[in-house]
């Protein structure tokens, strides 16, 4: 239950709703609680009737009227229960709402590091399965937990009213309906966190496969991945249906407890009848409440279940809630725009590898230059955009803005003043043109500029194409575009931005050599505006960079412009000719 005190802000927020809400209860209960002692009138009246010899209409007109209160108490109850779950089950929602958006904000708070090292789909179930849970404890969960304290608190007094003696022998069976509860609820408080990651397990494989989809049917892997999901399912089954079998044990223990109270009042009722210490209709008054009790009792186990469950999620949630981004906005201070960008003896080591991506880099990019950094695959060349952007912090080193420490200035203004084109190129479920538009928030975009910066991305006359064109409404991940033309809008989202620091990772892979050489034009053109870095394993991609960085195993072991790399005769010259080499013989 520590995880669920998290939750207090929240009854406290809707302290005014709650209240109210406990006030329908009450209500609704007396209204409920009254009816047994109708019954319990009416049935000494009868019997007072049948033993006066009084006319028999006289025992019609005494029914009618039972009746007529009784469907007027019973209106009441509903018409209070109605307000009670118009009121209490709508502040779960509204603590839904709100918790949901806390785990949102603080998706968009976490790092870059963070999610290399979590599974997408344990953060879904984080936001949808574990707040559902949640939501169930403060809705049904806190309903019925209140109904069965004020419904037991008013049927005791009115038990105690007429006898105290039978009252306490049909409470007798409580203390062990108590400690059944207890150590059921123990048991179900494990089994509830194990089912629940099963949960998170069952849909990362379901994400997964949806993402992979074309590899998964591109491989015929389909029956592979069938057994990994049913293996899931059928663990994620197993756990639940011993949940389940625990849950089970509730009902029929309460039904029997309430019937060993029911065979009480009975036998002891009927000796206190017949010595005349109560009366019939105090027996049927006090079988009534037992079983009005029934239900909230019974309910007992299934919000057991709820509570259980709900504080294995909190406790998930909970311990997400709690990570701390380790990259943080340090000031609110204006940033000037960006004129230089220094690399000062820079290492990063991964921290859930332990591999060390960069080594001991250093160079200087001013405004207005082309940087060209090329390398083998695995050669730090992604990690070293990652850097500039501060989605890592170095382990060794200094990066320097301006002259000022990348640590110390004002990462959002920095931001801003940055265009990335990312080698996992992601496009939205939207327009082609909101797309295109995503990192210009701060100011209007007409459509000359939109334009524009497609035409310079090579890919206006793409989405000319579509019937809608920049309306054209995308699939997921933008699946109904080619590779190339993803990238292509992709880099138009960056030109858009009119950027500082302009960085294009690897994005000209899936691009024709004809298309390249457009697209590095427009861009070559912009370079007075902007530093740019080109990131790419093809040479052709940094024909125009002024200078040119050749990395190894995260290290810089040549550097020079396009001529004088070749001049040497080293790595750069070796990947050039082998790559000129694929070029003629696929020409051939």
């Amino acid at each position: 239950m520590k995880s669920l005190s998290y939750l207090n802000k929240y009854l406290i927020k809707y302290k005014w709703k709650l209240l109210l809400g406990i006030l329908f209860i009450i209500a609704s209960n007396f209204f409920g609680v009254e009816m047994p002692k109708l019954v319990k009138n009416a049935v000494n009246d009868f019997l007072g009737h049948i033993q006066s010899t009084e006319k028999f209409e006289s025992v019609w007109m005494l029914s009618f009227r039972l009746v007529g209160f009784y469907i007027l108490l019973s209106l009441g109850k509903g018409f209070f229960l109605f307000l009670t779950r118009q009121t209490i089950i709508n502040v779960s929602r509204y603590v839904e709402y709100d918790l949901k958006n806390e785990v949102y904000t603080q998706y968009q708070r976490l790092n870059f590091s963070f999610y290399k090292k979590s599974n997408t789909g344990d953060l879904m179930n984080r936001i949808s399965e574990d707040v559902s849970q949640v939501r169930q404890y403060f809705g049904p969960g806190l309903m019925y937990t209140l109904n069965l304290v004020v419904l037991f608190s008013l049927v005791i007094v009115a038990m105690l009213k007429i006898n105290v003696q039978l009252t306490l022998i049909v409470l007798a069976p409580l203390p062990l309906m108590s400690i059944l509860i207890y150590q059921v609820s123990t048991r179900m408080n494990k089994l509830s966190v194990y089912v629940q990651q099963e949960q998170s397990r069952m849909s990362t494989i379901v994400q997964e496969t949806f993402s992979g989809i074309r590899v998964i049917k591109a491989y015929l892997r389909e029956n592979e991945m069938r057994i990994k999901f049913n293996g899931s399912a059928d663990e994620y089954k197993t756990r639940n249906m011993r949940l389940v079998m625990v849950n089970a044990l509730f009902m029929p223990t309460i039904a029997f407890l309430i019937g060993l109270s029911t065979v009480l009042i009975v036998y002891y009722g009927g000796l206190l009848t017949y010595s005349k210490q109560i009366t019939p209709g105090d027996i049927v008054a006090f079988i009534f409440y037992v079983n009005i009790l029934t239900w909230p009792f019974a309910s007992v186990g299934w919000v057991t279940s709820i509570v259980q469950r709900a504080a294995a999620s909190q406790a998930r949630i909970n311990e997400f809630l709690q990570v701390e981004p380790e990259i943080t906005n340090p000031t609110d201070e204006a940033l000037e725009p960006v004129e230089e960008l220094v690399f000062d003896n820079v290492s990063c080591v991964h921290a859930n590898s332990g591999i060390e991506a960069v080594k001991n880099l250093s160079f200087t990019l001013k405004s207005g230059e082309t940087l060209g950094i090329v390398g083998r695959t695995g050669s730090g060349k992604s990690t070293l955009l990652n850097l500039m952007m501060r989605q890592l912090d170095p382990s060794g080193g200094q990066i320097r803005v301006n002259g000022k420490d990348l640590k110390t200035i004002n990462l959002d203004a920095y931001r801003r003043q940055s265009g990335v084109v990312p080698q996992e190129v992601f496009l939205f479920s939207d327009t082609i043109g909101n797309n295109i538009q995503f990192g210009v928030n701060e100011r209007e975009v007409t459509q000359d500029e939109l334009i524009d910066a497609a035409q310079k991305a090579h890919v206006y006359h793409n989405i000319m194409q579509f019937r809608d064109g920049f309306d054209t409404i995308l699939g997921e991940r933008g699946v109904n575009l080619s590779g190339g033309q993803k990238q292509r809008v992709s880099i138009a989202r960056a030109l858009l931005r009119k950027p500082n620091l302009l960085l294009l990772d690897d994005c000209l892979s899936a691009v024709d050599t004809e298309t390249e050489e457009i697209i590095l034009k427009s861009i070559a053109a912009e370079t007075g505006r902007h530093a740019t870095v080109i990131v790419s394993h093809r040479i052709s991609s940094l024909r125009y960079a002024d200078r040119i960085l050749v990395l190894e195993h995260g290290q810089k072991i040549e550097e020079g412009t396009h001529e004088e790399l070749l001049s040497r005769e080293g790595l750069y010259a070796e990947m050039y000719a082998k790559q000129l080499a694929e070029s003629d013989d696929e020409l051939i």
